[in-house]
């Protein structure tokens, strides 16, 4: 028997987000090399290391999202993409056309339900099936080839 007011030590719950939002996410070296073995770590964690967070681009009405990124260089990000630019690998011409829907993603299978577009998504388009070619969270542009012309 527990004698009453002994300590007994119970499990914190594990917080999954802290206050200030979501965690950073370091992009640095790991400290465990392929071993398991760690490595001495030489400096701290820089600024350039973190990562951004995910934002991904949804099938709709145009937007888009700036960032500085390092040299004062900008990289520009989709956050929503209606229109695709469609090369025919036949006839070597590009075209502008709107997107319909998502068909197949390789990256994740539920960013086909919630219409998200990756590089490798294979999109249906008014010219037909085409794959993504271009990386939207980093070019700012959807560009794709038409893999299956639509039949007139």
């Amino acid at each position: 028997m527990r004698r009453r007011g002994a300590s007994v030590k119970y499990a914190r719950p594990i917080r999954t987000r802290s206050r200030g939002g979501t965690i950073a996410l370091w992009q640095g070296r790991s400290r465990r090399k392929p071993t398991g073995g760690r490595y001495r770590p030489f400096r701290k964690k820089r600024k350039h290391e973190i990562g951004r967070e995910q934002q991904f681009a949804f099938l709709g009405p145009e937007r888009l999202k700036l960032y500085r990124t390092k040299g004062a260089n900008r990289k520009v990000r989709i956050l929503g993409a209606e229109f695709a630019n469609v090369l025919d690998p036949k006839t070597a011409v590009t075209k502008k056309t709107k997107i319909l829907t998502v068909k197949e993603n390789p990256s994740n299978p539920h960013f086909v339900t919630r219409n998200i577009i990756t590089r490798g998504a294979t999109v249906d388009t008014d010219l037909g099936l085409a794959k993504v070619t271009s990386r939207p969270g980093q070019d700012g542009v959807v560009n794709a080839v038409l893999l299956e012309a639509k039949r007139a």
